[in-house]
């Protein structure tokens, strides 16, 4: 009889382990929302978005979706508004410009997890993300400075806004650890992604004396500038070289995997709380893409030897003495420029030919 009580005993105890452990599961789903600024054939900044989806779409018990060439402003409200109306649990808006869209959306859905990718604005349902592509953006600049005939140096970029500031600086810094005489010549494009007028401003440095183009771009247009003219080019998001093989040197690059099932992993775990991430080299969320055979061996031992030392933590990109255009000390010598700095980073270094407004 003991046995019989025994058995029914463990029965039900079963019965209700597996009632649990399906309820734990339903509750640990994910249906993740990923909205772009660019398409995804871009080559770039939403390819790279779009790469890391793709990996945390392949967990178990992760569901995700994606709207593509969402404009920044009202247009991106609406689609937030809906992802959250949808059932997405949580979702990741990868563009600047949609900070304050992300806010209001986020206080209507309380219980929607919003991640905000390069944005500073944070709340109890919000987060942000972002690398520090400054690193790799130095290295970068060492090879374009090694490999610079005229010492001029042309970037492409998008808008005065810290994050590319702080990447232009990086890079002028970089080349000019490699070579003092180099400068770099910025050109505003005021877009992240139009193929033809970032070609455009890559041909007008070109027109006065570049022969390496670097770029803060979504698109490979000035890569294909590049190319096109028998000049070098550094790409920027991911691996461009396809589009340009007989210029491209290398390029920063992404790998927003990391993150995402960072996010993912603490969002399934019940552990998920509104924080700041700005991971660099030492976390895999940014790299070095690698060197076109046109790149000596030399200059690549040299390279990737400073990237270990940044990776390790024995150096950083901003340690001063770091002086600004009109030769003001910004940075003292010895001193390490702080998060709070670099974020908030409206002046360029001595060596920069171009405004920052």
């Amino acid at each position: 009889m003991k046995r019989g009580v025994f058995g029914i005993m463990t029965a039900v105890l079963v019965a209700l382990t597996l009632l649990m452990g399906s309820g734990v599961a339903a509750a640990k789903e994910i249906k993740a929302g990923f909205i772009y600024v660019s398409p995804v054939g871009d080559a770039g900044w939403s390819k790279a978005h779009d790469d890391g989806r793709k990996a945390i779409d392949a967990l178990d018990g992760v569901e995700t979706t994606f709207v593509e060439s969402v404009s920044e402003g009202p247009d991106s409200e609406r689609v937030l508004t809906q992802m959250a109306r949808r059932g997405h649990n949580l979702i990741f808006a990868t563009s600047f410009g949609f900070m304050d869209s992300v806010l209001k959306v986020a206080a209507q859905h309380p219980d929607v997890v919003f991640m905000h990718c390069s944005g500073y604005k944070q709340a109890e349902n919000v987060g942000t993300y972002f690398g520090r592509m400054y690193q790799p953006r130095y290295l970068a600049g060492m090879v374009a400075g090694a490999m610079t005939e005229s010492n001029i140096l042309g970037y492409v970029a998008a808008f005065p806004i810290p994050e590319v500031i702080r990447g232009i600086n990086a890079f002028t810094l970089g080349a000019q650890a490699v070579n003092p005489d180099v400068q770099v010549r910025v050109v505003w494009s005021s877009t992240w992604y139009d193929p033809a007028l970032e070609k455009e401003a890559a041909n007008s440095l070109l027109d006065v004396g570049a022969d390496v183009i670097a770029m803060h771009q979504d698109s490979p247009g000035p890569q294909v500038a590049a190319e096109e003219r028998g000049v070098y080019s550094v790409g920027y998001n991911t691996d461009m070289s396809a589009f340009a093989p007989k210029a491209h040197l290398t390029a920063p690059i992404w790998n927003w995997a990391e993150i995402y099932k960072h996010v993912i992993q603490q969002v399934q775990d019940g552990t998920w709380t509104s924080e700041s991430i700005w991971w660099g080299l030492d976390r895999g969320l940014v790299d070095l893409a690698p060197f076109g055979p046109m790149v000596p061996q030399e200059v690549q031992d040299q390279v990737l030897a400073k990237k270990e030392e940044i990776r390790s933590g024995a150096t950083d990109v901003f340690v001063g003495p770091v002086l600004d255009q009109q030769g003001e000390v910004r940075i003292a010598e010895g001193v390490q420029a702080t998060d709070e700095e670099m974020l908030s980073m409206d002046w360029f270094v001595r060596g920069v030919v171009g405004s920052t407004r």
